[in-house]
C-alpha cells in the first residue's frame, strides 16, 4: 500500500521569498523523493502565489514544478490541486498539460476505507467582512474576464506584486499564532460542520501556515499543514496511521 500526501502553501514566485529558484528546487526534490512511495499528491492551494491564466499566455517560471507535476500524473501518481486565495484563477491548463485534477471547492473524499474533508481553508469560519468582500471579487467571473483584458505584463505585476504587500504588510510576514480553540475560525468552523457530518475521519487545512493537529472528537482530527515556507511541514497518510513530518534536506529517500 502506497502513502498518501498533503501539502500547502509553497506560495511560488512570492516576490517577498529570497531565492526563489532555490524555494521552488527545494519543493521539487521533495516530490522527486515521495515519487515512488506516493499513491497520492494532494496540493491544498496556494502553490503559487499568484497564479493568472490567460487564455493563451500561462506565467512565466515554475517549470521545474510543473515539469515534475506532469512527472508524477504520467507515472500513476494521482495529483490533486486544489484552488487557494492566491492561485484562484487557474483553469484548465494545469488538468491539459499536467494532469492534474483540480478542486475548487471543498472535498470530501474516501482514502483507504476512511474519510476526509479536504480544502484550502480559505473562507472556512472566516470572521474578516474585508477578506469576504475581496474573495467575491476575486471570484467573480465579469470581474475575472475583466482582469483578463489587462496585458499579462502589466495583469502579472499587479497580481505579484498585491500578492507581496499582503505579506509584507503582517507582523515579520508571518501569519498571526495559533488563537485557540474557542478562536481559531478553522477550528470553529469543523467544530460545527461535524455535528451534521459525524462521518468525516480527517479534516484537513491549508491556508493558515500554522502546524495544528487536533484531535475534536474520539472519531474527528483535524489538521493545518504549515507551509512550504520556512515549516516545510507534510501530512503522511499511509492507510493505518496519519502524521505529520517536516522534509529536512537529504533525509527522506525514494
Amino acid at each position: 500500500m502506497k502513502n498518501v500526501y498533503f501539502l500547502s502553501d509553497a506560495h511560488l514566485g512570492s516576490l517577498a521569498i529570497d531565492h526563489s529558484r532555490m524555494h521552488e528546487r527545494r519543493l521539487v526534490r521533495f516530490l522527486d523523493s515521495i515519487k515512488e512511495k506516493a499513491a497520492a499528491v494532494y496540493l491544498l492551494g496556494d502553490m503559487f502565489d499568484f497564479w493568472y491564466e490567460y487564455k493563451y499566455v500561462v506565467p512565466k517560471g515554475y517549470s521545474r514544478f510543473l515539469g515534475k507535476l506532469s512527472e508524477l500524473t504520467d507515472e500513476g501518481v494521482e495529483v490533486h490541486f486544489f484552488i487557494g486565495n492566491h492561485d484562484i484563477w487557474a483553469y484548465d491548463y494545469l488538468e491539459k498539460e499536467c494532469g492534474v485534477i483540480l478542486h475548487r471547492k471543498p472535498l470530501t473524499t474516501e482514502i483507504y476505507g476512511k474519510v476526509f474533508f479536504l480544502d484550502h481553508g480559505d473562507g472556512l469560519g472566516d470572521p474578516d467582512k474585508k477578506f469576504k468582500i475581496i474573495r467575491r471579487i476575486f471570484r467573480n467571473h465579469t470581474c475575472q474576464r475583466l482582469f483578463s483584458s489587462l496585458h499579462p505584463r502589466w495583469g502579472m505585476w499587479f497580481g505579484l506584486t498585491w500578492a507581496k504587500h499582503s505579506r509584507l504588510k503582517r507582523k515579520d510576514g508571518q501569519e498571526p499564532p495559533y488563537m485557540g480553540e474557542r478562536k481559531e475560525p478553522l477550528v470553529l468552523f469543523t467544530k460545527q460542520y461535524i455535528q451534521t457530518h459525524s462521518n468525516v475521519d480527517y479534516f484537513i487545512y491549508g491556508h493558515r501556515h500554522i502546524e495544528l493537529d487536533l484531535q475534536l472528537t474520539k472519531k474527528a482530527r483535524m489538521m493545518i499543514l504549515g507551509d512550504w515556507i520556512s515549516q516545510f511541514t507534510y501530512v503522511v497518510f499511509d492507510g493505518e496511521h496519519i502524521f505529520m513530518e517536516e522534509y529536512v534536506e537529504g533525509e527522506s529517500r525514494p
